[in-house]
């Protein structure tokens, strides 16, 4: 291919390796990575190139990358062949050296799903050694309900939004791809209409580093946390809805200023309570959808035992209690004390029958302290680095009849999936769910187990 380079002025980095940053270069596309971008090469090196598309044409600018660095970060500035599966991005903010927050605007929702089908397909082979069809995968990434739009519409589902505020102005906005900078918006696409009927890109925040909004599924809860800059004073906030405000002090701590420190969601049938803004799944859809189909996948019966590891607020834990009867129990690990303080308070009527009990500590070393020995079923949704091969051998040695695997990275998920192969447990069936529209994160549960004859 020929290339093309730009006039911007090359600048040192501190290696003394000369800058490649504004560099242009015409590259043709190859396949979606895992991250949120596609592959390229000029003159043999790779590009991870952001808002393109596999097979397309395109100028591609230097973002990150000097003259000796393995790799270089690029943006697709200019598409001279786009791919079937491009339009324009509905959002304004979506684009080179704009905000940082989506992906894939430039794409059709089909053409999305078909990205992270093509991720979640190389993962496994590159990290598990296993094929879609030997994970008991059907090939596809499912939409979440109420989510199949037509091209050119964005599902507003994100209702938990983090801002950041530009120093200068106070305007809430969000960051640039891989920066500190921020991005001033009048309105995020996909954020959910409780947070946008909150006005957060409306008013100033003097004094305010970050501001998030979240908007409770379920209930009309809606509550903002600041955190102040250093030094900096707490405004009086007004907005557009009653809300509850909490602030973060510089130590991490949270602490109420006005209204609730927690916000009610609704899901499995229950009502959830989260506090000081802890984790749930962003996806108005998410809760249920997961729930289902972990339920699905371990076909719970009366009378067993489960664990539910890195529980959050119990949201599994009380499902599957749900489902095992009065002689079932379900132990629930969580880290957070927060967290299991709201996970009791949720579970009290089930914690009060001994059907559920809920402890706090680290997964890898509160297990073993248990003196569990065996158990039915298991549910784990680590964080994002993956549950790791010491924690995946101490499960597989419980015996547990069938384990549900609950993923937000595909490629811990594969690594675990690996480790699971090593201890003698396989999947049998994989679903994966479409619950981050526009970006390239999606969810994925995986149903373990024991290979036959171990």
């Amino acid at each position: 291919m020929t290339s093309r380079r730009s006039t911007t002025a090359r600048r040192t980095a501190p290696s003394d390796s000369p800058s490649l940053v504004g560099e242009r270069y015409e590259v043709e596309v190859g396949p979606v990575a895992h991250g949120g971008h596609c592959v390229a090469r000029h003159e043999g090196r790779v590009l991870f190139v952001r808002h393109a598309l596999p097979g397309e044409l395109v100028i591609a600018e230097v973002t990150d990358g000097t003259a000796t660095s393995r790799f270089l970060r690029a943006d697709a500035v200019e598409v001279l062949r786009p791919a079937k599966e491009r339009v324009a991005a509905p959002c304004p903010y979506a684009g080179p050296g704009l905000c940082g927050g989506c992906d894939w605007q430039h794409v059709t929702p089909g053409g999305q799903r078909k990205l992270k089908v093509a991720v979640l397909t190389e993962q496994l082979k590159k990290l598990a050694g296993i094929t879609p069809e030997e994970a008991g995968w059907d090939g596809s990434v499912e939409p979440a309900p109420g989510d199949k739009l037509p091209a050119g519409q964005v599902p507003a589902w994100r209702t938990r939004v983090q801002y950041a505020v530009d120093p200068k102005t106070g305007k809430a906005g969000l960051r640039r791809h891989r920066s500190h900078e921020v991005v001033p918006v009048e309105q995020c696409l996909i954020a959910a209409p409780g947070v946008q009927e909150l006005g957060i890109e409306r008013r100033e925040w003097p004094q305010i580093a970050s501001v998030e909004a979240i908007a409770a599924t379920g209930s009309s809860d809606r509550s903002v946390v600041l955190v102040p800059t250093p030094g900096g004073r707490l405004p009086i906030v007004e907005l557009d809805r009653p809300v509850s405000v909490q602030r973060i002090d510089d130590h991490g701590g949270y602490h109420r200023v006005h209204g609730r420190n927690f916000v009610r969601e609704r899901a499995a049938d229950r009502t959830w309570r989260v506090s000081n803004g802890g984790f749930w799944q962003i996806h108005p859809a998410s809760a249920d959808t997961l729930v289902n189909a972990v339920l699905d996948g371990l076909e719970p019966r009366d009378g067993e035992n489960a664990l539910d590891l890195y529980c959050g607020v119990g949201l599994f834990a009380g499902a599957l209690a749900d489902r095992l009867g009065e002689y079932g129990a379900v132990l629930g690990i969580e880290s957070s004390k927060q967290a299991v303080e709201d996970a009791r308070h949720n579970l009290s009527d089930l914690i009060g029958e001994k059907r559920v009990r809920i402890e706090v500590g680290q997964v890898e070393k509160l297990l073993p302290r248990t003196g569990i020995s065996e158990t039915d079923l298991i549910v784990l949704d680590p964080p994002r680095a993956g549950a790791g091969r010491e924690t995946v051998k101490h499960l597989a040695g419980l015996g547990a009849r069938r384990i549900a695997y609950v993923a937000c990275d595909p490629a811990a998920l594969a690594r675990d999936l690996a480790f699971f192969a090593d201890a003698g447990y396989q999947p049998v069936t994989l679903r994966a769910f479409d619950l981050f529209p526009m970006t390239h994160h999606f969810e994925c549960v995986a149903i373990l187990e024991p290979r036959s004859g171990e």
